[in-house]
């Protein structure tokens, strides 16, 4: 019975509570991500997950799109930005 049911009650639940936790602090970070990357605070992937499937995976966006004069992106260490230092290290 545990197994089954008071399990995914407690999961849900327990989720539910640390979004509600976390969600200011995901905010503040949204929107500095906002200005530091020029309107775009997410990175977003496809990859294969359970048998295959596809799924989206949605993840803050650390770096930058910057390129040089040639049109080819900087290095990782020039693209990240402060904000994005933090977020990795809290992560």
């Amino acid at each position: 019975m545990y197994k089954n049911y008071l399990k995914k009650i407690l999961d849900l639940l327990l989720s539910i509570i640390g979004l509600v936790v976390l969600f200011p602090f995901f905010l503040i970070i949204t929107i500095l991500l906002f200005f530091a990357n020029q309107g775009k605070p997410f990175f977003v992937q496809k990859r294969p997950g359970y048998r295959g499937k596809i799924f989206s995976i949605i993840k803050f966006k650390t770096m930058n799109d910057k390129r040089d004069s040639k049109g080819n992106l900087l290095s990782d260490a020039e693209r990240l930005t402060r904000i994005g230092t933090f977020v990795r290290k809290t992560s």
